[in-house]
């Protein structure tokens, strides 16, 4: 699986936007068959699948997953469209589709579980952990000293100064690290591989066995899975660019922490209510994950979008109604989103199979009254 730009820099920072009113305490009853949006409105289940099947084939979005979630559990999950154009497979509830970026987020929790273990510590350089696989080249002379002082919790909140993929080039480190913001895919792989070092399986497929372990099974994740399997074989969908099925089944055999989780909306939604819930992983670490870790300074671009700064895994974004934590993700052939209000027990998670969530997005946010 190739490692592909995030959807934030890629101009779909306007999604920023999306989805941003939420009561801290909703103040209207949800019957079975009604959803409650992020505007305390309420719709129709009916409504809201008439309204998706629409804005798909107004936008050309072959095939979707999407769950809402209401008072911290799901309310609305709906699969839609086809898993390939050609073939005209339906989407079922057990389609996978790549997560991209929003593998992230997933894995920050996992790595929050090996805190809690003692497995690794947040503040602990990740160098000496991987100092026997790293090879010179890998690093630029002049960023080794900066690189051996990064640690999980700069991973996390990309404040590692790496670049978000060094494309086979010796890794320059732009400013101290802890310093500034430079959002980072390498920097999460080289935490995978400094977790499969303290863990002893490496990063291929058992460590995946350890999140399937320690975090897939206490969360009831039952369609997630960071390596190619027989399972994502014969259930993933295909991806889409320009209205044509790309096809490409990358057959990835490595832990990709920042790129390579294969899931569903239902599934990404039960995480959500877990950060909403907090029953699996220990409160404070929690607390932690969730606290601005990296303030925006003046001159981020991101300010504009209202975004303020970077947790451990979400960003956050402050609204008049509540504070968003959020993560898109972006292989161009697949796209996604997920956000929730923790205060409001409110999110949405939503996977495509297409290069097109952005108008997708933009008629989904009118409908709910929650323009971009």
């Amino acid at each position: 699986m190739q490692h592909r730009i995030p959807i934030f820099f890629l101009g779909i920072l306007i999604l920023t936007g999306a989805f941003t009113a939420c009561r801290t305490q909703p103040v209207t009853a949800v019957k079975t068959g009604q959803i409650r949006t992020v505007e305390d409105k309420i719709i129709t289940t009916d409504s809201l699948d008439a309204f998706i099947r629409q804005a798909m084939d107004d936008t050309g979005v072959p095939g979707l997953s999407i769950a809402i979630i209401n008072d911290a559990g799901i309310v609305y999950h709906r699969t839609f469209g086809v898993t390939n154009l050609n073939s005209g497979l339906r989407v079922t509830d057990s389609t996978l589709f790549e997560a991209a970026s929003l593998s992230k987020p997933l894995f920050a929790y996992f790595v929050m579980k090996m805190v809690e273990k003692g497995v690794l510590d947040l503040d602990a350089p990740i160098y000496p952990s991987i100092a026997h696989i790293m090879p010179p080249e890998a690093i630029d002379s002049a960023s080794f000293d900066a690189y051996q002082l990064i640690t999980p919790r700069m991973i996390l909140c990309h404040a590692t100064g790496m670049p978000n993929w060094a494309e086979g080039k010796p890794i320059h480190i732009a400013f101290p690290p802890g310093t500034g913001f430079s959002y980072s895919g390498e920097a999460y792989q080289h935490l995978g591989a400094a977790l499969g070092t303290l863990l002893e399986v490496g990063w291929q497929s058992r460590l995946d066995s350890v999140f399937q372990k320690e975090v897939a099974e206490p969360l009831g994740l039952r369609n997630s899975f960071f390596t190619w399997n027989e399972h994502i074989e014969g259930h993933k969908a295909s991806g889409h660019r320009q209205g044509k099925p790309t096809d490409a089944m990358e057959h990835g055999k490595a832990f990709g922490p920042g790129y390579s989780l294969h899931t569903e909306a239902y599934d990404y939604a039960l995480f959500l209510t877990e950060m909403m819930k907090e029953k699996h992983l220990d409160k404070n670490l929690l607390a932690e994950m969730l606290l601005e870790q990296n303030k925006f300074t003046p001159d981020n671009e991101l300010l504009k979008y209202g975004q303020t700064g970077w947790g451990l895994g979400f960003a956050r974004r402050p609204t008049e109604h509540g504070l968003r934590y959020m993560h898109t993700g972006n292989n161009h052939d697949f796209q996604s989103y997920a956000c929730f209000y923790k205060e409001g027990g409110y999110g949405l998670v939503l996977f495509i199979n297409a290069d097109t969530i952005e108008p997708f997005y933009e008629l989904l946010g009118t409908y709910l009254g929650d323009k971009f």
